[in-house]
């Protein structure tokens, strides 16, 4: 199973336990694409290790003698910036969130630092362009939002509307749409915004008080 994150010099044993701690950190839909691990010069027993999935970046780190590992994780829509130097000995690999903290690898094999750059260059790319789309969606749902009628407006339009009467014949009264056709019409317009996720909790639950409140 590890196989696969063995090809670029990488040190097996940091791998396996690095992944073993990973399958269980995993969440739905959430997929390992690289795992970058420490090689300090003349010894390499307890190397740090970053790990990337398509979701966020954790780096690990040997604690209790090796017993143990700890990590951290971040989100990839909290990270601004990432970057990689490359040294006399290995390469550092580092990231920077949205709140300016920062964090990195140093002695990690050059390749392993490249690698590490690449797909999370590729990861900020597309959560830059979901975020891009999320963005679209906002404005949308803000321009296109359903403008309610006020219902005595409207009542009172359709009187000014109607055919005059003839005077020959009784004025026939005037028939108003009921009331309650027309807010249980808008009420359902509301809720398929709503579910369509077009306006949020907040707007949904302002607009039905203010419909109710014309009753």
């Amino acid at each position: 199973m590890i196989d696969k994150f063995l090809h670029d010099d990488q040190d097996p044993k940091a791998v396996e336990k690095v992944y073993k701690r990973l399958i269980d950190l995993l969440t739905t839909g959430e997929e390992i694409l690289y795992i970058a691990t420490q090689k300090k010069p003349l010894v390499n027993i307890l190397p740090d290790c970053i790990a990337l999935t398509n979701k966020r970046i954790l780096f690990f780190t040997p604690a209790n003698l090796g017993l143990s590992i700890k990590f951290v994780d971040f989100v990839w829509k909290d990270i601004v910036d990432v970057a990689t130097k490359e040294e006399i000995i290995g390469a550092v690999f580092s990231i920077q969130t949205t709140n300016g903290s920062e964090m990195g690898v140093d002695y990690l094999p050059k390749i392993q630092a490249r690698k590490l750059y690449q797909y999370a260059q590729e990861r900020k790319e597309s959560e830059r362009e979901a975020r891009r789309l999320r963005d679209l969606e906002e404005k949308r749902a803000e321009s296109g939002a359903v403008q309610f009628e006020n219902p005595a407006a409207s009542a009172m339009a359709a009187f000014h509307a109607a055919p005059p009467v003839q005077p020959t014949a009784p004025a026939a009264p005037v028939q108003e749409a009921p009331k309650a056709d027309e807010l249980t019409e808008k009420l359902k317009k509301l809720r398929t915004l709503f579910d369509n996720g077009l306006i949020s909790q907040e707007e949904y639950n302002h607009k039905k008080l203010e419909l109710l409140s014309d009753l």
